[in-house]
């Protein structure tokens, strides 16, 4: 038995629709301005140029509905719906023919950001992550199994806030699909069971403050809310 200098902490998980058993979450990778109109508001050309990627650390996932802390350090908060992929079978160099034959599930989820920390680094050429990876950052709601759900390819992505919708799309509009997210992310990084992917977000994006309600959903996924308290 290995002995530790404190207790480990718990691990990170999902909950799953249906069922008592959770999906552990190894890493969460997200994917850069994957949908054209999103990254046009972003202020970048939508062409499909190779994606890009960062990280979140796993134990920022709180399951959803959540109450969410208007984080520190921001006075620019903003909401970003996704879908989110779910890893079963790990795997390096993976086909994309193969890619999702290597997916567990799928579900709904909220890139949460701090806009102006996201954009300072950005334009001093200096990582993401005070604006990306923090606290509570990626409320998740319960994941569906492929059995349950197959594998979609379209249908409606949206986020409202306050009961106005904010952002409104199809994931068919994907720059990048899911199997070409897979693949891709295998050839750097082997993927393992419990990775979870962030497939990029709508055009949209906007700021949230205390008091705000956003609920959002994917068809056939379900939905998701969150209040900032």
């Amino acid at each position: 038995m290995v002995a530790y200098v404190f207790a480990p902490p718990p691990q990170p998980s999902a909950p799953v629709a249906g069922q008592e058993a959770r999906f552990p979450i190894r890493r969460i990778f997200c994917v850069g301005r994957n949908y054209e109109a999103h990254a046009r508001e972003m202020g970048k050309d939508p062409t499909r140029d190779p994606p890009f990627f960062f990280m979140k650390p796993a134990d920022v996932a709180v399951d959803a509905p959540a109450a969410i802390p208007y984080p520190p350090e921001t006075k620019n908060f903003h909401y970003e719906i996704e879908l989110i992929v779910a890893i079963g079978e790990g795997g390096r160099d993976i086909a994309q023919a193969d890619a999702l034959k290597h997916v567990w599930g799928y579900g709904v989820g909220i890139d949460l950001t701090r806009r102006d920390l996201q954009l300072a680094a950005r334009d001093a050429g200096r990582p993401w992550s005070w604006g990306k990876s923090f606290d509570l950052s990626a409320p998740l709601a319960p994941l569906h199994p492929v059995s349950k759900v197959g594998h979609p390819a379209k249908g409606r992505i949206w986020l409202a806030v306050n009961g106005v919708v904010k952002q409104d799309q199809d994931i068919s509009e994907l720059i990048w699909n899911v199997p070409e997210i897979v693949s891709i992310i295998s050839r750097s990084v082997e993927l393992r069971p419990g990775d979870i992917i962030m497939t990029g977000t709508p055009s949209g994006v906007g700021a949230i403050v205390p008091g705000d309600k956003v609920t959002g959903g994917v068809d056939g996924l379900g939905e998701i809310a969150i209040a900032i308290v």
